[in-house]
């Protein structure tokens, strides 16, 4: 999509649809919750690093900017029902937006792979749960077929180009708050989110509204890392896993839609992909959490192991202006917070006192 210079003074409203005409696509109806103005967080501990907390989004994550773009489109072109395959946060969002503009929505998942935060928004928000005996990129397949074979039903996932398109005004929101940084790391899983961010730059360095797009950085689970293994080995497609496994499930996919995009970005960026252990990322989530005082879910976590293993490296200097991209919040995922080590203290309330200022050394 071609813009001309974009001067961000004239916009009015907030949020994603503040850039509704850098926005493609024509739409009788807005089907909005007011997503996306979401806060944009200087590190405590990381002098040129700033957290773009996602998790402050309506259902708690960054799919409800594309949902909003997309949703308003099945609305606006007279369809009824809404379908989408999902590791759980895709799901949330597609339900809320179905009830928001009065659709029906089914929601295929992979059984007992979904993070229980996210399954329960789908139940709430009204959506008909289909599980099915496999994993993620199976019910994605599933997805794809029902909508080439029957297109009575609008789908939701990120191969909707209207979805990619509501995810990029991260990117504007970055530069009207903070200019052009040097990298952007992002949590990759379906492979969407880390293009439509680099297409939102880039959209703006061809418009002549910024004068550089920054590296666009790629980070992926250990046991779910096809693209991360592609950018290491220099290859054209990546080899896609069949049975991906990692804690942050939201990135748990081992055959990636979008693989192709997010080439795309990384290279054309001149930015990379690297991949971050389980270990690595839950670590990464108790230091948000317990430095910073953001709850992010562990995908989102990946992308500060992934900053963190750069910065190791020498590959990324601290001085470098980074943008990391939180997906998601932390209660998506209530089994894994309550798995890290805390101290939990049974104690009669009358010797309160005396325990806390015992611990203290009073």
């Amino acid at each position: 999509m071609k813009h001309k210079n974009v001067d961000f003074r004239n916009l009015s409203g907030r949020g994603v649809w503040r850039y509704k005409n850098l926005i493609a696509g024509k739409y009788s109806k807005m089907v909005t919750l007011n997503e996306g103005a979401t806060p944009l967080i200087k590190s405590r501990i990381y002098k040129s690093v700033y957290y773009k907390f996602e998790g402050a989004n309506p259902t708690g994550s960054f799919k409800d900017r594309g949902m909003t773009v997309a949703v308003s489109s099945a609305v606006s072109n007279g369809y009824k029902v809404v379908v989408a395959a999902s590791t759980g946060n895709t799901a949330a969002s597609a339900a809320a937006y179905a009830s928001r503009g009065g659709l029906r929505s089914y929601i295929i998942l992979p059984k007992g792979k979904v993070a229980m935060g996210k399954l329960a928004q789908s139940i709430l928000y009204g959506a008909t749960i289909i599980e099915i005996e496999s994993n993620f990129d199976v019910a994605m397949s599933s997805v794809m077929k029902l909508y080439k074979e029957h297109r009575v039903v609008y789908p939701l996932n990120s191969f909707n180009p209207w979805r990619l398109e509501g995810q990029k005004t991260i990117a504007f929101e970055i530069v009207e708050e903070l200019g052009v940084p040097d990298n952007v790391i992002v949590p990759v899983g379906n492979a969407g989110n880390i293009y439509a961010i680099w297409k939102g730059f880039n959209e703006l360095y061809e418009a002549g509204s910024i004068d550089r797009v920054p590296r666009m950085i790629g980070v992926q689970a250990e046991g779910a890392a096809p693209i991360a293994k592609a950018v290491e080995k220099n290859l054209d497609q990546p080899e896609f896993v069949d049975n991906p496994e990692t804690v942050a499930t939201a990135i748990r996919i081992g055959k990636p839609v979008n693989w192709k995009k997010a080439l795309k970005a990384i290279k054309l960026s001149k930015g990379s992909a690297i991949t971050a252990s389980d270990n690595e990322i839950l670590e990464a989530q108790k230091e948000l959490a317990r430095i910073d005082g953001i709850g992010a879910e562990p995908a989102s976590a990946a992308a500060l192991a992934g900053y963190k293993k750069l910065l190791s490296s020498g590959k990324i200097s601290d001085d470098e202006t980074t943008v990391i991209v939180l997906t998601g919040h932390a209660l998506k995922d209530p089994d894994v917070m309550i798995k890290a080590d805390a101290r939990r203290i049974l104690v009669n309330p009358e010797h309160l006192d005396k325990l806390i200022l015992g611990d203290l050394g009073l």
